[in-house]
């Protein structure tokens, strides 16, 4: 498997996996596509990665985007959607993604990053819940952080309007 920055003709690939992948999920808002269509359209992915399969098939994706942090813009980043195709699950490609995008975050000077998403998941990458940070103004043990360098901020996080997609 390799891991690489997405090209302008995986798109239509990574939706499919992204829909396919979140189409089962009891947590799903069924707009996890075209979350990542709309980032890409308004330019703000900062990292969209694939995991393209021995035959060369996109089996993964991972996004992530500036977020604001008490409407302030600064070095934070939100990760998602992540996605692995279902056929695929369960191999390490949504792992090999994090991990990647996380390496790849902190050497473009990153400060952190958080995810809306199950703790014991995403506590295995370094991600902790921190009542300081809130998303939609209530802490919540699913928001976690993960700082990369410097101090864990403390505030509001907000996601690019992308998130709101009906």
């Amino acid at each position: 498997m390799q891991i690489r920055d997405e090209r302008p003709e995986d798109a239509a690939a990574i939706s499919r996996v992204t829909a396919a992948a979140f189409a089962t999920a009891p947590h799903s808002s069924g707009t996890e596509a075209r979350i990542i269509e709309a980032l890409r359209a308004a330019g703000v992915l900062t990292l969209s990665l694939v995991a393209v399969s021995e035959v060369g098939s996109i089996a993964g994706h991972v996004a992530f985007s500036p977020v604001r942090i008490d409407g302030v813009a600064g070095r934070w980043h939100g990760l998602g959607p992540v996605s692995v195709a279902p056929d695929m699950q369960r191999r390490g490609i949504g792992q090999a993604l994090l991990c990647e995008g996380l390496i790849r975050l902190a050497e473009q000077g990153a400060d952190g990053c958080v995810v809306l998403g199950d703790p014991a998941y995403y506590r295995r990458f370094g991600f902790l819940d921190d009542r300081r940070l809130t998303y939609g103004g209530k802490p919540s043990r699913y928001f976690q952080r993960m700082v990369l360098k410097g101090k864990a901020p403390k505030g509001d996080v907000s996601y690019h309007p992308a998130f709101d997609v009906a």
